[in-house]
C-alpha cells in the first residue's frame, strides 16, 4: 500500500509531468522514484508535490517539477552519461537525474545548500551524486567532457567554459537573460567549434552568479 506521499508523486507524474508533454519515459521513472518531500525545506513537506518553485535555505529555490523534468528531457540524459549539473540547489535535480545516467557532478555555490544536499544523498543511498562547493559558471574541467550539463540558474549568457565542457554531440540546457526576461536554451556541440542553439521558451530562475556570469554585488 503506497504512503501519502507516494500517492501525490504519482499523481505529480502523471498530471503535472506526463500530462504537460514530457514523453521520456527514463525521465517519468526517475521521477516516480525519487522523494521530493526529502529535499524541500523543512516544514514545507506538504507541499512537495505542488507543480511550483519552492523557497530553500540562502534564499534560494527549488524548480518547480514540470520544470526540472523538461530540462532533463531537453539535455536528453542517457544511462552511461557523465552529467554536470551547476545550481545544486536542495539536490533534487541531481538526485534525478542520478536514476537515469551513471555519474552526476553537481556544483553549488552556497556551502550550506551542498552540505545538506550531500547529506541527503548519503542518506537515500544515491553513491553516484557528488556536491562540490565552488563557482559553477567554470565549471569542473578535471572532470569534463560531460555528456551532458544543466545550469539551474540565469546568466546573461552561457559559460565559455561550460560549453568548452560540453563533450561533441553532448547537450547543454540553461535559462539565458535578466530576472525580467529569461528563456530556456538547449545547446548542442557538433564539433570541436561549432554549437547549435535552440530557444525552449521564457522560465523564471535565480541569477547564475559567478566569474562568467552575473557579479556577487548585482547584475550587470
Amino acid at each position: 500500500m503506497m504512503s501519502d506521499y507516494e500517492n501525490c508523486r504519482m499523481h505529480m507524474v502523471d498530471v503535472q509531468i506526463a500530462g504537460r508533454g514530457i514523453l521520456d519515459a527514463r525521465v517519468l521513472k526517475a521521477m516516480r522514484i525519487v522523494p521530493r518531500e526529502y529535499f524541500v525545506r523543512e516544514g514545507m513537506e506538504e507541499l512537495a508535490y505542488e507543480d511550483a518553485a519552492l523557497p530553500i535555505e540562502e534564499q534560494q529555490t527549488i524548480s518547480q517539477p514540470y520544470i526540472v523534468a523538461a530540462m532533463i528531457e531537453a539535455a536528453e540524459v542517457a544511462p552511461g552519461d557523465r552529467v554536470l549539473e551547476v545550481g545544486a540547489g536542495s539536490g533534487y535535480a541531481a538526485a534525478v537525474i542520478g536514476q537515469i545516467a551513471d555519474r552526476i557532478f553537481a556544483i553549488e555555490r552556497h556551502e550550506l545548500l551542498a552540505e545538506l544536499a550531500q547529506k541527503r544523498m548519503a542518506a537515500l543511498h544515491y553513491d553516484n551524486v557528488v556536491i562540490t562547493v565552488g563557482d559553477g559558471t567554470l565549471g569542473l574541467p578535471d572532470e569534463a567532457p560531460f555528456d551532458a550539463i544543466l545550469v539551474a540558474a540565469a546568466g546573461p549568457d552561457v559559460p565559455p567554459a561550460l560549453k568548452e565542457q560540453l563533450a561533441i554531440g553532448g547537450h547543454l540546457v540553461m535559462p539565458v537573460g535578466d530576472p525580467g526576461h529569461q528563456r530556456l536554451h538547449k545547446i548542442s556541440r557538433l564539433s570541436e567549434y561549432r554549437y547549435d542553439v535552440q530557444p525552449l521558451g521564457p522560465v523564471m530562475f535565480v541569477p547564475l552568479i559567478g566569474e562568467q556570469g552575473w557579479h556577487e554585488d548585482g547584475l550587470g
